[in-house]
């Protein structure tokens, strides 16, 4: 029996998850939330979209914390996930939870900008998640969520030197295990830092994947906050991405 797309990238998130899991972080890294443990019901529902042949590749950083960190879906925004994906599954909890960052998966009340802004974008352009799914997937470089004392969230590119090498070497070989799976035309980082992780990843397995980038829907980001989605289009037009 041929194994499915699907089948293919649920079985490396679970090798990754073991990889990461087997990680140690050091202050002022106080918690670490790996969704792909907790949030593991919805963020396998999620793979499972995937379609035959998605031509277009997303990748973002990291979970945000009232993105995937709550719904275990990449940029994973509680009502696009919910009532556009369709996904709605019990979440769990990490083993040692921030008290300033609980984990309430769907009965979460706050909403991730960023996830708002791209799964919103993505909804405009394709009728239904279905039709997006056909010619697209989106994904997360990293699958922890790290945190300070005072609840303050901390990207993977501020960690030390000697942790990211760790992180990156997890991190790398689910992105060129994936890559390799769906074969995609286009590989677009959601951001700067996602982008550089392509280019590693592409360069590494010889992919056909032409890597471009676009602006980061963060509300952190000036420019973001200013027409993100018309910037967004525009970036996906002018590199081929979307016509």
């Amino acid at each position: 029996m041929e194994t499915s797309n699907a089948q293919r990238l649920i079985a490396a998130s679970r090798q990754l998850c073991e990889a990461v899991e087997a990680l140690e972080f050091d202050a002022p890294v106080t918690h670490v939330y790996n969704p792909l443990r907790y949030a593991r019901q919805p963020h396998e529902a999620y793979l499972s979209l995937v379609g035959d042949a998605p031509s277009v590749v997303f990748l973002g950083m990291n979970p945000g914390p009232w993105g995937m960190a709550q719904t275990g879906v990449p940029f994973g925004e509680i009502e696009a996930v919910r009532d556009w994906l369709k996904i709605r599954c019990p979440v769990d909890h990490p083993a040692d939870e921030h008290p300033k960052r609980p984990i309430e998966g769907f009965d979460c009340q706050r909403s991730e900008v960023s996830g708002r802004r791209l799964w919103g974008l993505f909804k405009e352009r394709s009728r239904t998640a279905k039709q997006f799914f056909k010619r697209h997937f989106v994904l997360n470089y990293c699958p922890l969520v790290f945190m300070e004392a005072s609840g303050r969230n901390r990207t993977p590119d501020k960690l030390p030197i000697a942790e990211r090498a760790a992180l990156d070497a997890a991190c790398d070989a689910h992105l060129q295990a994936v890559l390799g799976v769906l074969q995609p035309r286009h590989a677009v980082g959601v951001g700067v830092y996602a982008e550089n992780c392509l280019q590693r990843a592409v360069a590494e397995i010889d992919s056909p994947a032409t890597v471009s980038r676009i602006l980061h829907p963060s509300p952190a980001s000036p420019a973001a906050n200013r027409g993100w989605a018309e910037k967004a289009t525009e970036q996906l037009r002018d590199s081929g991405v979307w016509k």
